[in-house]
């Protein structure tokens, strides 16, 4: 079965240039085992109309994205974060989960050379609702200590977190260019 890897550009992900055209993407809002990380990095230029910013503020900015695209597969996200969100994080991973719950949106834009724009290669319309996918004993969500050195402004963290699909139907968009859209199941429902 094909996969959707993608490494994204952080340093356009950060600061957006019209000129170049790297695969870029974000969380655009995440919460884990009932609390909400904060959407609070500054406001990113829209890639498919770059002299506007995105409608809302993003959680993360992505450097790399990987789903095998099966139903069942887990999603794995890797990107930066802020300092408050990172603290966040690292409570949570201090503590104990009694809840393992995440729901997310995120959005991964590429640049299609032959219409020469960017487009959403792969995003969801509404929250997906999964779980933290577990390595053996351990959850598979991470945070660095040491700030990122990529972008030194705004102070951001590394973060890193695999989600599973609850026993509920749901659709990820992909495409493999600006107008080769294709909505694939995340998912399945559980029957009696």
């Amino acid at each position: 079965m094909p996969q959707f890897s993608r490494e994204l550009d952080v340093y356009q992900g950060f600061n957006f240039k019209k000129d170049k055209q790297s695969a870029v993407g974000y969380i655009l809002n995440i919460s884990i085992g009932g609390i909400a990380l904060t959407a609070d990095q500054e406001t990113i230029a829209d890639p498919e109309q770059p002299d506007k910013p995105l409608a809302t503020k993003c959680v993360a900015v992505l450097n790399h994205y990987l789903w095998e695209t099966g139903v069942t597969d887990a999603l794995y996200f890797s990107g930066q974060i802020s300092t408050a969100n990172k603290q966040k994080i690292a409570e949570m991973l201090l503590g104990t989960f009694s809840n393992v719950e995440v729901v997310v949106k995120y959005v991964i834009y590429e640049y299609d050379p032959l219409a020469k724009k960017y487009f959403k290669s792969n995003f969801v319309d509404a929250d997906l609702n999964g779980l933290l996918e577990k390595n053996g004993d351990a959850l598979n969500i991470a945070v660095a200590d040491d700030a990122s050195r990529e972008i030194q402004s705004p102070k951001n963290f590394r973060f890193q977190i695999g989600v599973k699909p609850k026993t509920l139907e749901q659709s990820i968009n992909v495409a493999a260019a600006s107008s080769k859209n294709i909505v694939k199941k995340w998912g399945v429902t559980e029957t009696a």
